[in-house]
């Protein structure tokens, strides 16, 4: 498909999806834009509506939170509409699909033109493990995404999404089953997951987080650890966590978690209810580890619309890709700096390949930077870019070789702790001495790579240049090849 569309006073632009998802807890408008494959998110705006909130106690919505959640949604139709999307999706869950009053709803929305479509609790559960299997594709385990209204359950493995559960026991309902009696959630769940045998034969396996309340956990979890890198995604937790963020959020008063982390008031009054119900899922799950998703629902709606052949693209190298080219001097195609690279490290596992194929995609963003500022703008894109498919120790690698492509040396860069081994921070060093190698001899250009060699020969690194090419051996060419020989412990010498 072709998601170049053409309009009136707008002659180009990429094709732009708006999600309105009305859950629970919160109603939201997210906008996308980009490649069908791991689209940018270009608009994010939610409203705590709490339609759930009454529900455990009177099986309705009440007016206010109905009121408040059609304000916001009116809103979201009108900016949808001046962003001139494509398409646009609406979704209700848990609370509108349980509550007696909610078809009273769903005609309220529709008569705002907006197109409802009530998810079933089976519906639910499977399109949030396809929006974490958009981002982790290797994901192998249990999906758990919780909603104001439900627990959404789900088994991934081998990129399929297998058995759904969902339970009627969201953070909201948790809430008011605590306050009426505290020893009756764990009762009341027990009872529903027995309901589902398969939960129980895939013990051991990681539980993947999705949903804001678990996300307001693991941003406490980073604060309390004085975690170095404040990325969610792909975020992993030890299942001995729970107990001790409990302990650390008691200890503090509200406005020191808000500053903190920078949490709604909503989600720190859900905090204690969230952690709960985690705690009773790891005595069912017996998880190995807590691993947070930043996608879930709305990517998942995204992600169920691709061909599959889409579906089978590398979201980190897609994504990584577009963004090198929107951002390069000459917008190359970035195959040839690294089969240019790649050579000299032959021992490099396919994992290293594919994020060492990521970095040379971005290796070139930086140079709009100021150039006492390079390398920092550089480390800057990898830690901290919009990138899926890849944890922390990936986005390590491919910062420090961009921090020392651009400059920055062949030192580790500057963070309080890293999070990736020495060993690996290492061979990413090499990695960026090689591109930068690369940049100097091309001047950013890759024809030049197509029609050279950099080679280990033995003991030696050579530099294979070839006719004309040659009286591109100038000074400074042969300063970065000695400087990345004598790194990699070999002999330099340009042939």
């Amino acid at each position: 498909m072709n998601f170049f569309i053409r309009k009136q006073n707008q002659p180009v632009h990429l094709y732009r999806t708006a999600i309105v998802d009305i859950g629970s807890n919160s109603v939201r408008l997210v906008v996308f834009s980009g490649p069908r494959r791991n689209p940018a998110l270009i608009f994010n705006e939610k409203v705590m509506a709490g339609l759930g909130r009454s529900l455990a106690e009177t099986g309705t919505i009440d007016e206010a939170s109905m009121t408040r959640a059609i304000l916001a949604l009116e809103r979201f139709r009108v900016v949808a509409r001046e962003m001139d999307v494509d398409e646009t999706v609406c979704v209700a869950t848990a609370a509108v699909r349980d509550a007696s009053n909610g078809e009273e709803f769903t005609r309220r929305v529709a008569a705002l033109g907006l197109d409802i479509t009530i998810l079933s609790g089976e519906d639910e559960a499977r399109t949030s493990a396809m929006g974490v299997l958009s981002a982790i594709p290797d994901a192998d385990g249990i999906v758990g995404d919780l909603g104001g209204g439900s627990l959404d359950l789900a088994r991934v493995a081998d990129g399929q999404v297998h058995e759904t559960a969902t339970l009627p026991l969201g953070v909201l309902r948790a809430a008011a089953i605590r306050r009426s009696d505290a020893s009756a959630l764990p009762r009341k769940l027990k009872t529903m997951v027995e309901a589902y045998p398969w939960l129980s034969q895939h013990r051991g396996k990681p539980f993947y987080l999705v949903g804001g309340s678990w996300r307001a956990f693991a941003r406490l979890d980073m604060h309390l650890t004085a975690y170095p890198l404040r990325v969610l995604h792909q975020y992993h937790i030890d299942t001995a966590r729970p107990e001790a963020v409990l302990a650390g959020f008691r200890a503090m008063d509200r406005d020191a978690v808000r500053q903190a982390t920078g949490l709604a008031p909503s989600r720190i009054e859900t905090l204690t209810d969230a952690i709960a119900l985690l705690r009773l899922m790891q005595r069912h799950l017996d998880p190995s580890e807590f691993v947070v998703s930043s996608f879930g629902l709305r990517e998942g709606l995204l992600y169920a619309r691709m061909d599959e052949d889409v579906r089978q693209r590398d979201p980190l190298l897609v994504a990584t890709e577009r963004f090198g080219q929107l951002q390069s001097r000459f917008a190359e195609d970035s195959l040839p700096l690294f089969e240019w690279i790649a050579p000299v490290f032959p021992d490099d596992p396919p994992h290293w390949q594919r994020w060492l194929m990521a970095a040379c995609h971005l290796s070139d963003v930086a140079w709009q930077a100021s150039p006492d500022f390079r390398a920092e703008r550089g480390l800057e894109i990898a830690l901290h870019g919009n990138w899926v498919g890849i944890d922390v120790i990936g986005r390590s690698m491919i910062g420090q070789a961009l921090y020392t492509n651009f400059g920055g040396g062949p030192r580790p860069f500057p963070l309080d702790q890293h999070v990736a081994p020495e060993p690996m921070l290492d061979r990413a060093i090499g990695w960026g001495l090689a591109m930068r190698l690369a940049q100097r001899l091309g001047a950013g250009t890759h024809d030049v790579l197509r029609r050279t060699a950099l080679r280990r020969n033995g003991d030696t690194l050579e530099l294979v240049l070839n006719g004309a090419d040659k009286a591109l051996l100038g000074e400074v060419v042969e300063r970065r090849l000695r400087r990345l020989a004598q790194y990699l412990g070999l002999r330099a010498r340009a042939i």
